[in-house]
């Protein structure tokens, strides 16, 4: 006879936070604090083991997953809870407007003599090192931007005043024709990663404390598909993300590029 099977366990990471979610959440609250260390308290309650990447509880709530739905409904309609950092090992459940950037499905598409060596192709690791690499390459911040930008280096991980230990994906430095001078923090989204309001806030906290005399200017890139790049300039405006601006690109071989694409690309230009 075949033994019965087992229920499925519950996912674990979501086990952990909805324990410190419930536990701090009082109602009306709009902020809940919790510290690191609360995760092991959390394991210990709900007797489970600690996973081996503790850290990596807290980041995929932040960046890839959604909240569990039962700390999702306790927010008030129009708002959601997000984790925010706000010092060395110290995070709070933040209730927030939702932020939704996606590529728009009738954007037009302007293709790209694809400049990524065969051997990056071949061997990049992951998407979002790919879609780094082929934005690199391609030079697409200068040609999204407008300027002359050069990568200062990426997956920089510093600290920031009242948030903490960040990770910027890419960081660019550029100059325009009138000497002004940008510092340029790029996010990468590939795969099931999300665009992030706290990531750009964060982007931007470090460029003003790090590049105080440089002008901010966040991009996110996202994969469309393996060729195919959207790009947002992002700003911040009365406490809230906007969209400042927005492209799609397309990698493919110069014969790609017709007279008929040329004369449309001519026609956009501004004077």
């Amino acid at each position: 006879m075949t033994p019965p099977r087992k229920a499925a366990k519950p996912n674990l990471y979501a086990e952990l936070i909805e324990e410190i979610f419930f536990k701090a959440h009082q109602a009306g609250a709009t902020r809940v604090p919790f510290e690191r260390e609360d995760l092991d308290k959390a394991a210990t309650e709900r007797g489970v083991r600690l996973p081996k990447n503790l850290g990596d509880t807290i980041y995929s709530f932040k960046y890839r997953n959604s909240l569990p739905d039962s700390i999702l409904q306790t927010a008030p309609d129009g708002l959601q809870w997000a984790i925010y950092s706000v010092g060395r090992a110290k995070y709070e459940f933040r209730l927030e407007r939702p932020l939704s950037i996606e590529p728009r499905a009738n954007q037009l598409v302007v293709k790209i003599p694809d400049a990524t060596p065969e051997i990056i192709q071949a061997h990049a690791l992951g998407d979002e090192q790919a879609l780094l690499a082929k934005v690199r390459y391609n030079r697409l911040v200068d040609v999204f931007l407008g300027i002359t930008a050069s990568s200062l280096q990426n997956h920089l991980r510093t600290t920031v005043k009242n948030i903490g230990q960040i990770e910027i994906d890419e960081l660019y430095v550029g100059l325009d024709r009138h000497g002004c001078q940008y510092v340029i923090p790029v996010q990468a989204k590939g795969g099931k990663d999300k665009h992030g309001r706290q990531q750009t806030e964060q982007d931007i906290a470090c460029c003003r404390e790090k590049f105080p005399g440089l002008v901010c200017r966040p991009v996110s890139a996202q994969f469309i598909n393996a060729n195919k790049i959207a790009m947002f300039e992002l700003a911040m405006q009365d406490d809230e993300i906007k969209i400042v601006s927005e492209e799609h690109y397309e990698l493919v071989s110069s014969a790609s590029i017709t007279a008929d694409d040329l004369a449309l690309y001519a026609g956009r230009r501004k004077v």
